[in-house]
């Protein structure tokens, strides 16, 4: 048994989960934007945050691209 007890956490966004996931607002295909850690919802204008491996698939999370 090891001595390390902390859990390693996946900072890396899984590329494969991109081909199940798609914009909650218009259900368009979405783009990895792997420096900026985002999804971008070139239809909906919105980038969805990726944290800690995780999207964030709320509009209310989300940045406009016309910023």
């Amino acid at each position: 048994m090891s001595s390390d007890t902390t859990p390693q956490v996946q900072q890396a966004f899984d590329r494969r989960m991109l081909e199940a996931l798609v914009c909650p607002q218009t259900h368009a295909v979405l783009t990895y934007d792997a420096e900026a850690q985002e999804l971008i919802s070139k239809t909906a204008g919105l980038a969805y945050p990726i944290r800690n491996g995780i999207p964030i698939m709320l509009v209310s999370e989300a940045r406009s691209l016309e910023d």
